[in-house]
């Protein structure tokens, strides 16, 4: 699963301000460090959902700052479904693939393509997984502690 580090901070009236940057836009309030996660964990989601709708690029953390964000608690869990979606859409702006070329490959109409990118669509593992095919490219998984 994808973690990405959040920033947690002091702010007005007894809150924390929650953001993330690798990616900007999120901006998001907390009461506490469990809810900090959570709604970081929302509003990050909200901003891969954009940004992949946009098909704009993004970075990811490295090994070494994913490690400094669990081993300080300040990170968010992507879902595994989010994090699968993101890891197509990065495939393909590596392979300079776009969602029409995908749904040629694929032979589906494009509308089937673009919910596969829909952080909120509840895509099926198959397809997701085929589209991985349609670029040459396969998920590697592996069971581990949970962070």
């Amino acid at each position: 699963m994808l973690l990405l580090p959040i920033a947690v901070a002091p702010d007005d009236n007894d809150t924390l301000l929650v953001t993330c940057r690798f990616l900007p836009e999120v901006t998001t309030f907390a009461d506490d460090l469990v809810d900090a996660r959570d709604k970081g964990r929302e509003a990050v989601e909200e901003a891969l959902g954009g940004r992949l709708a946009r098909w704009e690029a993004f970075d990811l953390p490295d090994a070494d700052e994913t490690r400094a964000a669990v081993e300080a608690g300040t990170f968010v869990k992507v879902s595994l479904q989010a994090t699968m979606k993101v890891l197509l859409f990065r495939a393909c702006k590596q392979m300079d693939v776009t969602r029409a070329e995908l749904a040629r490959r694929l032979g589906w109409h494009r509308e089937q393509v673009d919910r596969l990118f829909r952080i909120d669509h509840a895509s099926r593992v198959d397809q997701i997984d085929a589209a991985m095919a349609a670029i040459g490219k396969t998920f590697d998984l592996e069971v581990r502690p949970a962070a």
